[in-house]
């Protein structure tokens, strides 16, 4: 690595930094801790590593004591575990204070592990991002000695899409209906095109998904994992978007693709599915029925942006709405997803709820609206759960923008908009 350009690429950072606007995120971090912040490309995780730098200079820390590395910059390429010494190496050039380090996207280094590692054995001030759920394994935590506390970055919440937005919503807009009409429809484009923050204000809202998808797919799961047939794993995408609703076992999907000429077998679905949840592409939610051989083989499978589902539906409003719902609840959730939040569906009992979280002892179905034999359906299915799980004290039917309470034998159901929902503390 050529040490000036090292030192260049460093100076050049801080001036992009120094000119961007950048629009809080709810995620507050404690400039103190070391932290790896993982999820979806273009998530927003360099951005807030910008209002960190922005924050930290602001209390009087000196631009050269920023030591910022984006390792997706084309300049760093052929970057490798013997380079690291010369990050030092330049930091002690600029200052001889403090350092603190931001690396972004640093996975594909060999070791960058034990180099943070290294750092924050030197007290050093460490933040790293990356977009490979395997950074949070244990063998990683292991490795780094738990010297660094670890975040999941979503792409915007809708709370977050309003600030964004430039969208009032306090207690006061909420009641008032020219305020809610927008709130309203600017949930519609939440849903239809998702929370990717550069997204926001762009003209091409479909197009700018379509590339993250793209650059998901091809970067953090072709490449990364060596895929040999791109097209399989193209159509396996497309499956399990037409599936969010449903239940699905690795045996269904391989065989589903069998129907239409795709050769996989069930263990190429399981590895595929490993990989998206990998990328934060996808993300699964267990049954809480299942019997311990299927908790891990039948799942309902998510999309962490309703943008890039999306794109594979069409006029599929209410599967954008449970999709939304399912991201929010592991927003919610981050670190106990699989204990905090599960859905219910038992041919013993005929249960089938859409999510249940058994910390709050709380039930929720999704609808999209409740025409037609909508109400009957959810209700009931509702009331039928609660006399069959007495523990159960909140009963919620999520809805686009239909609001009200629904008493139902000794079962009282709160109705909430989604929008509603979203906003809740």
């Amino acid at each position: 690595m050529d040490h000036a350009v090292l030192k260049r690429i460093i100076l050049e950072q801080h001036e992009a930094i120094k000119g961007m606007h950048i629009i809080p995120r709810e995620v507050d971090m404690d400039e103190k801790c070391n932290r790896i912040l993982v999820g979806i490309r273009r998530a927003g995780k360099t951005t807030m590593l910008y209002q960190l730098v922005q924050r930290l200079v602001m209390n009087g820390i000196d631009w050269h004591q920023v030591i910022y590395i984006n390792f997706e910059d084309e300049r760093l390429d052929g970057f490798t575990t013997d380079d690291f010494n010369d990050i030092l190496a330049v930091k002690s050039e600029l200052t001889e204070k403090e350092g603190w380090f931001f690396f972004d996207e640093i996975q594909n280094v060999p070791l960058w592990e034990k180099f943070c590692r290294r750092l924050a054995d030197l007290k050093m001030h460490v933040f790293v991002t990356g977009n490979n759920a395997r950074m949070l394994s244990r063998e990683m935590e292991s490795t780094l000695g738990g010297r660094y506390l670890s975040t999941l970055v979503f792409p915007y919440s809708f709370r977050e899409y309003l600030n964004a937005e430039g969208i009032p919503h306090d207690e006061d807009d909420l009641l008032m209906t020219a305020s809610s009409a927008r709130i309203v429809k600017a949930l519609d484009g939440y849903l239809h095109f998702g929370g990717f923050p550069e997204n926001i204000g762009h003209a091409g809202k479909r197009e700018y998904v379509s590339s993250v998808y793209r650059k998901v797919l091809e970067g953090d799961i072709i490449t990364r994992q060596g895929i040999r047939n791109p097209v399989s794993l193209r159509l396996l995408v497309k499956k399990l978007a037409e599936s969010v609703k449903d239940t699905i076992s690795y045996n269904r999907i391989a065989s589903a693709l069998k129907g239409i000429g795709v050769n996989m077998n069930t263990q190429t679905a399981i590895d595929y599915l490993s990989y998206m949840e990998d990328a934060y592409l996808v993300f699964p939610i267990r049954n809480w029925f299942s019997p311990f051989s299927e908790k891990e083989s039948v799942r309902k499978h998510y999309f962490m942006d309703t943008g890039i589902l999306s794109l594979f539906l069409l006029d599929k409003d209410p599967v954008l709405l449970e999709n939304a719902v399912a991201v929010e609840l592991y927003r919610r959730h981050p670190v106990n997803l699989e204990e905090a939040v599960s859905f219910i569906k038992s041919a013993k009992t005929g249960l089938d709820i859409d999510f249940y979280l058994p910390g709050e002892q709380t039930l929720i179905q999704v609808s999209y609206n409740l025409e037609g034999d909508s109400r009957d359906r959810e209700v009931n299915a509702l009331v039928k759960a609660g006399k069959l799980m007495p523990g159960v004290s909140r009963f919620i039917i999520i809805t686009f923008n239909e609001s009200g309470r629904i008493r139902a034998g000794n079962t009282e159901i709160e109705v909430l908009p989604a929008w509603k929902w979203f906003l809740e503390e």
